[in-house]
């Protein structure tokens, strides 16, 4: 280095001032965020269609079996105008064919179930063993409440006893009735009953207690009724008089079909 001669002093790479980088930035995202927001508003609003996106969860079971049981009532009405609506087409039809169909569909509709039926009968009434036992036992709890295979067993049992209508619940039960366990309670054509469980047939009452007291499947049940530390419930009664009403609810069925 010669005299009178300077270095120069070191410096760094050029940078922006942090804060007015930061500015900077600022300026370009946030109109940037203010239309992606606009963007999501109106899609959720296009896509609810006036509806909440986001509905409040069901805080208990009993108010969801109640909206489920709302909703099927809702469809079954709409069925019922529906089916009205068909059944007066069907009769302006001045058709030889449909008239014999139609005398056919008449003849069926009773042992089919879709007719009133009345008359003696049985009542039965399974129920899940009470608290007090439920707390008390140390039995499998499997064994104190009332399963689906109860229930059927008894409506088979009443079926072979030459029962001519059968009801669950009040409900006409018909060949493809479906009972179904659903928690603690039962689905029975899609709606969620819980116990006690009555079922009812019409007919000779002395042929159809035979028939149910005779089935193997409801013996186990009443063996487990008879258990101090079981004791679900079982109630067998004669019925002078029974009202069957006719069953009004789907008669489509669903099934699967092979591929190719």
């Amino acid at each position: 280095m010669t005299s009178g001669s300077h270095a120069s002093p070191t410096r760094s790479p050029c940078r922006e001032p942090r804060g007015h980088r930061s500015r900077g930035l600022w300026r370009i995202g946030t109109p940037v965020v203010v239309l992606l927001s606009g963007a999501l508003f109106a899609i959720s609003a296009y896509n609810s269609d006036g509806t909440d996106l986001r509905p409040g969860r069901y805080t208990d079971l009993a108010a969801l079996v109640e909206t489920e049981a709302d909703e099927y009532d809702a469809l079954e009405a709409r069925l019922d105008d529906l089916t009205t609506e068909v059944n007066a087409l069907t009769a302006n039809v001045d058709d030889r064919a449909v008239r014999r169909l139609r005398r056919e569909v008449e003849t069926l509709q009773d042992p089919a179930g879709l007719v009133p039926r009345s008359g003696s009968g049985i009542t039965v009434t399974l129920s899940d063993a009470s608290e007090d036992v439920i707390n008390s036992t140390g039995r499998d709890l499997n064994l104190l409440v009332v399963h689906q295979q109860d229930i059927q067993a008894v409506v088979n049992a009443m079926w072979r006893g030459g029962a001519t209508a059968v009801m669950i619940q009040g409900q006409r039960v018909i060949s493809t009735t479906g009972i179904k366990c659903h928690g603690n309670a039962v689905l029975l054509q899609g709606i969620p009953y819980a116990q006690p469980y009555v079922i009812q047939a019409i007919g000779n009452p002395p042929d159809l207690e035979d028939a149910v007291r005779g089935d193997l499947d409801v013996q186990y049940y009443l063996a487990r009724a008879e258990l101090p530390d079981i004791s679900v419930g079982w109630d067998l009664e004669t019925e002078d008089e029974l009202e069957a009403p006719a069953y009004d609810g789907l008669l489509g069925l669903s099934y699967a079909e092979p591929l190719g």
